[in-house]
């Protein structure tokens, strides 16, 4: 169903993509938009190690929610911030590319887990995490992305 690499030498195996979802802050969602348009979109992630998922917050109305709504088919993809080999030039890139079906979580319990580990990418201060919790909770959506495909590559800018 889901293509092979065609260049499967630069491929990452599926350690080093975890990890680059572990380590990487955000990618970006893209899904089928307004008139059949594609459309992608930034987004913080938490990759769970637990079950496998990406999880997202997001608003609970929106271009992004009437997409998934229509359709529930998303790709999200995943970039390093890269490095240089000593002499040269180009950035050496390492990304993500995730196929799978993305849905609302519904649960309470999970929403809190979701949104605690979202604010753990960015800050250890658990009052910060208190206090933004308890002001903006009720109003947060969760999306939990099922993992169907995943690849990885390395990539020379030259």
């Amino acid at each position: 169903m889901f293509r092979k690499m065609r260049r499967f030498k630069q491929q990452l195996s599926e350690e080093k993509c975890i990890q680059i979802l572990n380590e990487q802050p955000r990618g970006v969602l893209s899904m089928i938009g307004d008139d059949g348009y594609p459309y992608g979109i930034p987004m913080t992630h938490w990759y769970s190690e637990k079950d496998g998922k990406i999880y997202f917050h997001c608003a609970k109305e929106g271009h992004k929610i009437d997409a998934l709504n229509a359709c529930n088919k998303v790709s999200f993809c995943v970039t390093d911030t890269g490095f240089r080999r000593s002499g040269e030039w180009a950035l050496n890139i390492s990304s993500v590319v995730v196929f799978g079906r993305i849905k609302t979580v519904t649960d309470e319990d999970k929403k809190r887990e979701i949104c605690i580990n979202l604010c753990r990418k960015f800050t250890d201060d658990e009052n910060y995490i208190r206090k933004e919790l308890a002001s903006a909770f009720s109003r947060v959506n969760c999306l939990e992305l099922e993992i169907e495909h995943m690849t990885g590559k390395l990539v020379n800018e030259s």
